[in-house]
Parts: C-alpha cells; sequence; structure tokens
C-alpha cells in the first residue's frame, strides 16, 4: 500500500491569518477567501500567524504530560463516566469513533467553561457543566487560559466564515457567545506497523469547527475527496484546522467536513491539544441564508445546536450508550 502523501504538500493550504486578527477589513477579506476555497473543498487548513505564543502551549503540553502520567486509579476517579456534560478523563478503549473499527487506543481528558455563580446547566448538556479538576498546581488557570485564547480565535474564524459566506461579518455572533467548546488533551500510546487498532478511528468531527495542535510525532490523516489518505504532517507554528459536521449541516453542505484519522506507529507516545467549537446550546441550526437557492434547496431539518450535539455523542462514548 502506498504511503500517504504529507498534507502540506498535497491540497492542505497553510494561511496566515494574521491580517484576519489585525482588524483591516482588506486583511479579512483576502484571508476569508483563502478559508472559504479550503472549507468548500477539502475542509481542512493550516493556519499561521495566529498569535499564541509558544511557551503558552508548551505549558500546556507539560501539564498535559503530568495528568496523563499519574497513576491509573487517580485518572479513573475523574472519568468521563461521572459526566453526562462531557468532562472529565476518557481512558483508552473507552470510545470508538468509528463504529466499523476497534476501540480507539488513546487516553483524553475533556474540560470547558466553568459554569457562573447561579448558572442553570442541564444534567445532560454535553460541554456545559462542572469540570473535574486533577490536583496538579497550575492545572485550571493554565487550562482555562488557554480555553479563552482558543474561543476568541474561534470566533474571529466564524467572521472569516460570514464573509466567504457572503453574509454580515457579524452574522455568526449571536450564536457563538456562549458556545458548547471542549478542550481536549489526548495521548496516544506508541503503536507499530502491525497495530489494527486505530488511535482514532475514521470519523468526523461533530460541531463547527476544531483547531488542532500536535506534537511532531506525526499519524494524523486526512481522507481527500477522491478517497486517498493524505498526512497532515505536523508544522511548527501552526494549527491543523477543520470544518465539522454543524458548520457543514448549517452551510447546506456549501463547506465541506472530511473524515480524517489518528494512526501513531511511531513507536513513541503522541499528544495533541484539540479545540472543537461548537455553537451555543439554543442556537438554532437551519440553512443560511446565503446556502440556498431554487436549485439547492435547504437538505436538513432545523436542530438545536445542543440536541445535534448530543445525539452524536450518544453514538460515540460507551458509557452513554449503556442503560441506566
Amino acid at each position: 500500500m502506498p504511503e500517504p502523501v504529507s498534507g502540506a504538500s498535497a491540497g492542505l493550504p497553510i494561511i496566515d491569518i494574521a491580517p484576519l486578527l489585525d482588524g483591516t477589513l482588506s486583511g479579512a477579506m483576502d484571508v476569508a477567501r483563502k478559508i472559504g476555497t479550503a472549507s468548500r473543498t477539502v475542509g481542512f487548513f493550516y493556519i499561521s500567524g495566529h498569535g499564541i505564543p509558544a511557551d503558552q502551549l508548551g505549558d500546556i503540553y507539560a501539564l498535559a504530560n503530568r495528568f496523563f502520567d499519574e497513576p491509573q486509579a487517580v485518572k479513573n476517579a475523574l472519568t468521563i463516566a461521572n459526566s453526562m456534560n462531557n468532562r472529565g478523563y476518557a481512558g483508552i478503549d473507552s470510545e470508538s469513533l468509528d463504529p466499523d473499527a476497534l476501540a480507539d487506543a488513546k487516553e483524553a481528558y475533556n474540560l470547558g467553561r466553568d459554569p457562573e455563580p447561579g448558572e442553570r446547566v442541564e444534567p445532560d448538556l454535553p460541554s456545559q457543566g462542572a469540570n473535574q479538576w486533577p490536583d496538579i498546581p497550575g492545572f485550571r488557570e493554565a487550562m482555562l487560559g488557554y480555553y479563552e485564547v482558543m474561543r476568541r480565535l474561534c470566533e474571529r474564524l466564524h467572521l472569516a466564515f460570514a464573509i466567504d459566506l457572503g453574509l454580515a461579518p457579524d452574522h455568526f455572533a449571536g450564536s457563538i457567545d456562549r458556545p458548547l467548546a471542549t478542550l481536549r488533551l489526548l495521548r496516544y500510546p506508541p503503536g507499530t506497523r502491525d497495530d489494527e487498532r486505530p488511535g482514532a478511528g475514521a470519523h468526523t468531527d461533530y460541531g463547527n469547527l476544531t483547531i488542532l495542535s500536535q506534537d511532531m510525532t506525526g499519524g494524523l490523516e486526512v481522507c481527500t475527496r477522491d478517497g486517498q489518505w493524505i498526512k497532515a504532517t505536523p508544522v511548527e507554528g501552526t494549527f491543523v484546522c477543520n470544518i465539522g459536521d454543524c458548520l457543514m449541516r448549517w452551510s447546506n453542505d456549501i463547506y465541506k467536513s472530511t473524515p480524517h484519522r489518528v494512526t501513531n506507529h511511531s513507536g513513541r507516545l503522541r499528544h495533541s491539544v484539540a479545540f472543537f467549537f461548537d455553537p451555543n446550546p439554543d442556537a438554532l441550526i437551519e440553512c443560511l441564508p446565503t446556502c440556498a437557492g431554487p436549485d439547492n434547496p435547504p437538505r436538513y431539518a432545523p436542530i438545536l445546536a445542543a440536541d445535534y450535539l448530543r445525539e452524536r455523542l450518544d453514538a460515540t462514548y460507551i458509557f452513554r450508550k449503556q442503560p441506566a
């Protein structure tokens, strides 16, 4: 079987988004055009010029390593099975992103925005609820700080989406100011070419946008429109972004959510940090006004973002499938 070629040289563009962050209209329009082209075709792109300090990201990786190195009993005490809000630790074999493959060979830890004092939290609303924090000095503060930085970055990227789709630049603002966003730390055990179990089975992401930081180990692969798997090779100083199913649905399939997977055949640990950005729980996901016409009617029934995400998580996590 031929080896997948590098994504940076096989259709996954590297887009400098600094002009989008600088606040000039001309810069935002140029970035929006490039992001729109990638979102309509392969559904994946790298971003540079994002302004996230390398030192801040390094601290996140160090704390993630500290957590994953904890004794198994300590991690299990924070199990995501305690939380229908999708917060906490998910151990190896606890997820099946590809239902036709073996369970995923990865560990993960999910966190999100801490509820405000007096805020009402639905008991099973995904990505809204109390976090389960490990007893690691500085962990909570660093993770919430990074969460907030990534949240603001996602808001800016939605400005680019709006411009590209012919909407007012602030069209999405009222639907993403209380996002169902999840910061996920990931560790993949060493694997070999003979391993049949995926690190993360082939899947599409559920929400609007994913921003991924990956170490230099490699292993992320993207399926092109013609069914070829290409490597999303780590590129120093960049994030990998991809469109999720919710934004694909919202845009009436104008933007493309693309299957991807992780296969860690490196023989060493692989680490990554993913930020999954979903709309507000009460955001109505229905065909955007510029994304339909006489020859392209709306393809999906309207649905609340919370209900859509809940459906997808119920199909993924083993513990959510089990009767109470």
